[in-house]
């Protein structure tokens, strides 16, 4: 029996699973936290890494290893292959000012979004350049390479050989914005834009490629970004769309063809197939739940019987849920916020139902902008740690729009990231065929008030003071809005539930 391993180093924490390479059955799996806060010394994901591979029983007996990570964060290497400043990753908002003026000095959103297929937000790595170059010159002026996290990792599993060896994938490299996925090639114009130089990038790897072995002689998959392999995992194909709540929110869907939104709101990302992966993601998700269950004083099992006690619509009120700014729609320095609240629905139960209603209009909200895009919905696929709440689980296809099928719960990163190392094994055209079982549908009636109202209120929020650094975005005002135009009305009344 053949052994791989994969890894999902996220934002909370590392996972190591070990699978049967033919067949996908799992085998062992471990477990270490990562440090709290937008910006992480490297050196904490490898001590992780370290110790969830123990906990794992280790890898002497695996053939193959990939790895699948957060995507956008920012790793810069000095000439010695020293890392230079702790990464700013995906959900530090503090270059969202740089955004806004790369935007405007490369020709605006259209520009950028037939360039790279993305027009930058502060998650993205180019925009964090432009804040090193401005307010770390010292440091910016002694990066010599620049890769993402699981670049590194990966880069780190062959004993950091040099920085030539740095390698990546189109998935991964895809969320950069200095690369692009129409064309499948590096923008160095893009990079020299932000940082002032052209530091070195790592060589983007064909999706079943191998950039070398481990000390022991594993096999290495070339890796991805976490959504690429979140997908990898579930085995999504072209007419799947994917719905995870984890720590952020995101939205995607497995296409043949790149996408290129003016708007921003799509990211043009490819997947780790050579295909595309077009995505929506927000920053706020399954902490949502957890701010909920903080407020309430309750467990999430309790949080969850509450929201489902209570009517569809939460009796009125309304919970925009920026509590750490907002990537989708693009308010890095917005703030949550409660609406329609009177005597009969200031209940613990409708501030559950309010705080599950919310976290997923936002997510729906991404579901129409892909809609929007030309993306078929054949099947919506509901997964992440926020999809193991029945409330959500339940709720979900009525504010969607769509029944969705529920996986079972797994570590759908590293298993994608494993699959992606048995493929680097076996070669081939496509990665091979594990089953996915044990998947449940859910189906409910709409509720067209839910969507009907967050709409109303979604950019009813107040600014809050940024960081000293920080400019505002340029679609952001302290204060209040003008509400935009309602999207499609979906919403639920009735829930039913069945298996698939």
């Amino acid at each position: 029996m053949t052994l791989v391993a994969g890894v999902d180093s996220s934002t909370q924490a590392c996972k190591v699973v070990v699978r049967d390479a033919d067949s996908g059955r799992l085998r062992r799996e471990g477990r270490a936290p990562h440090p709290d806060g937008t910006e992480v010394d490297p050196a904490a994901w490898e001590h992780a890494l370290r110790d969830a591979v123990e906990a794992a029983g280790g890898l002497d007996d695996v053939a193959a290893v990939g790895v699948g990570a957060q995507q956008h964060g920012m790793v810069c290497l000095d000439e010695d292959g020293q890392v230079v400043r702790p990464a700013l990753l995906w959900n530090d908002t503090r270059s969202a000012g740089a955004a806004a003026e790369l935007t405007a000095e490369a020709g605006g959103p259209e520009a950028w979004a037939e360039a790279v297929g993305l027009v930058p937000v502060a998650s993205f790595t180019v925009t964090k350049l432009r804040w090193l170059a401005t307010h770390e010159p010292d440091a910016a002026a002694r990066v010599a390479a620049v890769c993402l996290p699981h670049d590194w990792l990966t880069w780190r599993l062959a004993g950091a050989p040099g920085l030539d060896a740095l390698a990546t994938d189109r998935g991964d490299a895809s969320g950069t914005g200095y690369w692009s996925p129409a064309t499948g090639s590096y923008r160095p114009d893009l990079l020299r834009l932000a940082l002032g130089a052209e530091p070195l990038v790592p060589a983007v790897l064909e999706p079943a490629a191998s950039p070398g072995t481990t000390p022991a002689g594993a096999a290495l998959a070339a890796g991805t970004g976490d959504n690429m392999a979140a997908a990898l995992g579930l085995g999504a194909r072209p007419g799947d769309v994917v719905v995870s709540i984890g720590t952020s929110g995101t939205v995607f869907a497995v296409s043949e063809r790149p996408a290129a939104d003016p708007s921003g709101i799509v990211a043009g990302f490819a997947d780790a197939t050579g295909r595309f992966l077009p995505l929506v993601c927000t920053l706020n998700a399954a902490r949502v739940l957890d701010a909920a269950a903080a407020m309430l004083g309750v467990d999430h099992r309790r949080l969850s019987e509450l929201a489902l006690s209570a009517p569809a619509g939460a009796g009125g009120l309304t919970l925009v849920p920026y509590l750490e700014g907002e990537r989708t729609p693009n308010h890095p320095n917005a703030t949550g916020a409660l609406h329609g609240l009177r005597l009969a629905n200031t209940t613990p139960a409708c501030l559950a139902r309010a705080a599950v209603e919310g976290l997923l209009c936002g997510l729906a909200d991404g579901l129409d902008a892909l809609v929007a895009e030309g993306v078929e919905v054949r099947r919506v696929l509901l997964v992440g740690g926020g999809a193991r709440s029945e409330a959500v689980a339940r709720i979900a296809p009525a504010v969607l729009g769509h029944p969705v099928v529920v996986p079972p719960p797994a570590e759908y990163v590293a298993d994608g990231a494993a699959r992606q190392a048995a493929w680097a094994l076996a070669g081939g055209t496509e990665p091979p065929g594990w089953e996915l079982a044990g998947a449940v549908s859910r189906q409910a009636d709409p509720t067209p008030g839910v969507r009907e109202r967050y709409a109303a209120c979604r950019e009813l929020f107040v600014e809050r003071p940024g960081r000293d650094n920080d400019a505002a975005s340029p679609d952001t005002i302290a204060g209040r809005r003008r509400v935009p135009p309602d999207p499609p009305v979906v919403g639920s009344s009735k829930e039913r539930t069945g298996h698939a």
